[in-house]
């Protein structure tokens, strides 16, 4: 119950409030105006991002401009609205064993020995990962780990053997703690070549869960001693695989790959591996003069071509038959790589751009660096290659700067085709192929468009908010423990791995 004051109380108005005089009154409609005018102004302007060009969107979107300037971007969903990632990049000095993966043995290989050709990509992606924005160095904070290796480059110029390279992955992933923790999903691993991860005999033992980036979904040169009944014979004898890198299932040896053109031998998963642009040559992809520059269609001596080694592929030497049927529409030169007769890097784009349309069938595997080249000569990439990937695919729709035609197809047919195509048709390819090939380029990832912004928003859909592994266990409080009951911070390496 209320008090007896309560009950007497009275309240005036007059107290409390001011008459509303006229000057009140023209203000208030003075602001009803106003506010009128810019609401119909706002309503009738079109939207902010449709006028912003390219080289002024925020940092935080990806553009990629096509068909007459309209932008798409990596989509929100699974991707988020901008880019926040934060990277660890180990660095050299810090793990025993790591310099053997980046120069050798005896580290008598230089990076700028590494950075040129198809395998470049290693130290590209590497050098880029230094200077970001995106990276830390803080092991607590970080996202995603960063594994720099350049042993494809360094195998290749004798500075390992594959028993060294074996062994010295296993040593270096022993020492790393957050490795063990995660058991390897937020270490990152770059294989720039068809072997893939193969380079590393057990990666299956211990990449498995690893993210993968490469150039090409197969990665499968080694061969077989017992092979599935699927598996080909067709794979280039090079090594036996080690049988502890392998899974079976049945008796039958099995990889855990998702993606690729022979059974049963993959590595590549698409849950958790990214395909990246191939490395071209630096003297191509700048902004200013390159080394050679694209001629117009008018001046093409050839319809087609295919530029490359036979390499015993059936669709390879089905081309240099056709062009030996039509030489003067298609050219295949026997081209050589290598000793006192070998291409030089102007003479083989000088042949690349003087044809309308730049065959690329596949070779030891189904990626071909071809296919990127022919962008920044300008010349429409026409895919032999049936299974062959390629990046970036939420935001680019290859449909519109290439053709893909069966590699079942080889033949008369396939210059018809590509003869019957206008040249107003070619035209509108190759514009919207120049303005979409600066994703093949290994620049910043502040860049509006290059490979490395690309990338990076693909390794922001594998960022996690928490790992696990089978070796890894949690208590009630969050600290994290191994088996033998040890806390996170007490892990000494060597440690056992995952």
């Amino acid at each position: 119950m209320g008090s007896p004051s309560n009950k007497h109380r009275t309240f005036t108005s007059h107290n409390h409030h001011r008459l509303c005089t006229r000057t009140h009154q023209i203000a208030a409609l003075a602001i009803i105006i106003v506010t009128f005018f810019i609401s119909r102004l706002l309503y009738q302007s079109p939207p902010c991002a449709s006028q912003t060009p390219a080289s002024q969107l925020p940092a935080s979107r990806a553009a990629l401009r096509v068909n007459g300037g309209e932008f798409l971007s990596w989509p929100d969903r699974g991707y988020g609205s901008q880019l926040s990632l934060k990277i660890y990049v180990y660095e050299e000095d810090e793990i025993d064993g790591l310099k053997s993966l980046l120069y050798g043995r005896d580290g008598s290989i230089p990076a700028e020995a590494c950075v040129a050709g198809q395998w470049g990509t290693q130290v590209k992606i590497h050098r880029l990962l230094l200077k970001s924005r995106f990276r830390t160095r803080r092991k607590e904070e970080a996202d995603l780990f960063f594994v720099p290796t350049y042993v494809k480059c360094v195998r290749m110029k004798g500075g390992l053997n594959d028993k060294e390279i074996d062994q010295m992955y296993v040593k270096v992933l022993s020492q790393m703690p957050y490795f063990r923790l995660s058991g390897g999903r937020n270490h990152i691993f770059v294989f720039p070549s068809g072997a893939g991860p193969h380079l590393f005999k057990s990666w299956a033992t211990y990449l498995n869960r690893s993210i993968v980036l490469t150039p090409e979904v197969l990665g499968s040169w080694y061969h077989l001693e017992r092979p599935c009944k699927y598996v080909r014979w067709e794979l280039p004898i090079l090594e036996l695989i080690d049988w502890k890198s392998q899974f079976q299932f049945g008796g039958c040896q099995s990889f855990i790959g998702d993606r690729t053109d022979k059974k049963n031998i993959s590595a590549f998963n698409t849950w958790k591996d990214i395909i990246i642009p191939g490395n071209v040559a630096d003297e191509m992809t700048g902004n200013g003069a390159t080394l050679v520059q694209p001629l117009p269609l008018s001046k093409r001596k050839f319809l087609a071509n295919f530029l490359g080694r036979a390499q015993r592929k059936v669709g390879r030497l089905q081309l240099i038959e056709l062009a030996k049927q039509y030489p003067d529409k298609l050219e295949s030169p026997e081209l050589q790589f290598s000793g006192p007769d070998k291409l030089g890097r102007i003479e083989y784009f000088n042949h690349l751009r003087n044809a309308k349309f730049c065959l690329a069938p596949r070779g030891e595997s189904s990626w071909t660096l071809r296919f990127y080249e022919s962008f920044f000569v300008e010349c429409v990439p026409v895919i032999l290659s049936d299974q062959l990937e390629l990046p970036f695919q939420n935001v680019i729709d290859y449909t519109q700067v290439s053709i893909k035609w069966p590699s079942t197809r080889i033949g008369p047919q396939l210059l018809e085709y590509l003869e019957s195509i206008p040249d107003k048709a070619i035209e509108e390819m190759i514009s919207r192929g120049r303005e979409m090939r600066c994703w093949w380029v290994y620049a910043s990832e502040s860049e509006p468009c290059s490979a490395m912004r690309g990338i990076m928003w693909e390794l922001q859909r594998k960022v996690r908010a928490f790992h696990q592994s089978t070796e890894t266990f949690w208590l009630h409080n969050g600290s994290i423990i191994n088996r033998n009951l040890e806390q996170f911070s007490n892990w000494k390496p060597p440690m056992p791995l995952p």
